[in-house]
């Protein structure tokens, strides 16, 4: 394996989508509902911080988060961001150390080692979702470029189906719409969902 750093542009990407959405987030409005689930913005927030963290870890840098994922409290001890900062950067840096040509890549996913285009995709695409719910939950603008949306939704159809019923919802209906919205519904959420729904 080459030891050069990898640059991942798409991970990147949906890192800083993530932070940004995040660090608008007012403090009153952690406890809005999302569409990711029954879930609070508080709640995914907290679930796309340990599902970072857990990408990390698989691949040697730090543990594995100290609260299951997969159910949040919605309590927010502190700033945000220091639930967050910390997470992204280990799965930056875990990621950066694995090669472009590497076909057996660990992640936290039951279908196990992934290659790495797949693999780091699968951590860009879950920061990338997240980062949408969140901004949905709060008003912003999506996060998610069109470019960024077609790449994650290659890496989508080669992991999704697996995970159906516990991390992504069924498919929904429809063909309408640019990338964002061919992967949002591919991922089981309504492009147009609004608090209100």
């Amino acid at each position: 394996m080459d030891t050069a750093p990898t640059s991942w542009t798409m991970l990147d990407a949906a890192h800083s989508a993530l932070r940004d959405t995040v660090a608008a987030v007012r403090a009153d409005q952690w406890r809005l509902p999302t569409p990711c689930a029954e879930w609070t913005a508080a709640q995914v927030l907290q679930h796309a911080a340990g599902d970072q963290q857990a990408y990390a870890a698989v691949l040697g840098d730090g543990g594995f988060p100290a609260y299951d994922p997969f159910s949040p409290t919605g309590t927010l001890d502190g700033d945000a961001m220091d639930l967050l900062d910390h997470p992204l950067a280990a799965a930056r840096l875990a990621f950066s150390r694995v090669g472009a040509d590497d076909v057996a890549v660990p992640v936290p996913l039951p279908q196990g080692p992934l290659t790495a285009t797949v693999a780091v995709g699968a951590c860009a695409l879950d920061a990338a979702v997240h980062a949408w719910d969140v901004a949905a939950a709060t008003g912003q603008p999506s996060p998610v470029s069109e470019e960024l949306a077609e790449q994650l939704h290659a890496v989508a159809v080669e992991i999704v189906e697996p995970l159906r019923g516990f991390a992504y919802a069924a498919a929904l209906p429809g063909d309408e719409g640019g990338a964002l919205d061919q992967l949002l519904r591919y991922l089981g959420r309504d492009p147009r969902w609004t608090p209100a729904a």
